[in-house]
């Protein structure tokens, strides 16, 4: 899942200056369970924007804006009120905005609305925690499921550094150790063994941006 927030009224409102009517698009996945993007945060939208003079022509909320297929056929039903449009205001992630300016054949300004943050798992109380850097080459299956390049400041591969303290990060006294962690769960597996094992650096290549996967 994509974590995004939403910008300050006052930004947004910045970047509208030149523009009188708006059309809204929000995202029913990613950003409706951040609550940055929902028709709430549309609804909401809508009601600051007039009350700071703006004409909000329509609004649409696709299921994931970030799939080409589903903006267009939500824009497609759309198309009177987006055409009519100055400008879109997208509460999404950056790859929902992106979406949006790749499939908009009418040139109106694409502005977002949030700011993207993570890409995180949800735990059963609705929290958002950063679990995954997406570094192309994943280790879990060396570290007991737990992901030192995210977790660890220093994305150290073999163990901690020497300012772990009792079991705490260095950088961080109120975090555990990444490493820690790892040793403990090894330990209950009975896999120490594997951290004998030197591992070599990431090649990162492998994360050189932009990334793309061609599907045959």
């Amino acid at each position: 899942m994509i974590i995004s927030q939403q910008k300050p009224l006052g930004e947004l409102l910045d970047c509208l200056k030149d523009y009188k009517k708006i059309f809204l698009v929000g995202c029913g996945e990613c950003a409706t369970t951040c609550k940055s993007g929902g028709q709430p945060e549309l609804d909401k939208m809508k009601v600051s924007l007039e009350a700071a003079g703006k004409t909000i022509s329509g609004m649409c909320l696709p299921g994931a804006p970030c799939i080409a297929a589903q903006i267009k056929t939500e824009l497609a039903k759309n198309m009177k009120d987006f055409r009519s449009s100055e400008a879109v205001l997208v509460l999404a992630c950056g790859l929902g905005v992106q979406s949006v300016k790749d499939n908009n054949r009418f040139n109106q300004e694409i502005i977002p609305a949030n700011n993207t943050i993570f890409g995180a798992v949800m735990d059963a109380q609705g929290n958002f925690y950063e679990k995954c850097s997406m570094c192309a080459e994943c280790v879990l299956s060396q570290t007991a499921g737990i992901c030192p390049v995210t977790l660890c400041p220093k994305g150290l591969l073999n163990g901690p550094c020497g300012g772990m303290n009792n079991g705490k990060c260095e950088v961080d006294s109120e975090k555990d150790c990444a490493w820690v962690l790892i040793y403990r769960e090894l330990e209950k597996n009975n896999k120490l063994a594997s951290l004998r094992e030197i591992r070599g650096p990431k090649d990162f290549k492998k994360s050189a941006r932009p990334h793309k996967l061609i599907m045959k």
